[in-house]
């Protein structure tokens, strides 16, 4: 369920297996796979719900031209995870419209 290679990130190769957090659990993936892959890996398919119908998206291109993987990373908004590669420790959060979930509408991330 991995990817190994990839058009736009540097084919991966199996690096240190790595802890990160998703919402509110501990996950694992590689260093250096893409951040996307990862939660793929652990069965994670949905990534953001749309701003004006909370409707669910996850991966579709895996080459970072859409914005259906878009997450808060390390409290940074629409970043492509499946061009993002994973470090130890990153915080991963699903994206609601252009926010966190319950976060107030002029909260900047």
């Amino acid at each position: 369920m991995r990817i190994k290679n990839h058009p736009i990130i540097k084919d991966f190769k199996k690096e240190e297996l790595v802890e990160f957090r998703f919402d509110d659990q501990v996950m694992q993936g590689y260093s250096g796979e893409s951040i996307a892959a990862a939660l793929k890996a652990n069965g994670v398919m949905i990534h953001r719900y749309t701003r004006k119908k909370s409707e669910p998206r996850g991966v579709f291109c895996a080459i970072g031209r859409c914005t259906d993987c878009v997450m808060i990373v390390d409290g940074r908004a629409n970043v492509r995870t499946c061009v993002e590669p994973l470090q130890a420790g990153m915080i991963v959060e699903t994206q609601y419209g252009l926010s966190r979930k319950g976060a107030n509408k002029n909260e900047k991330i």
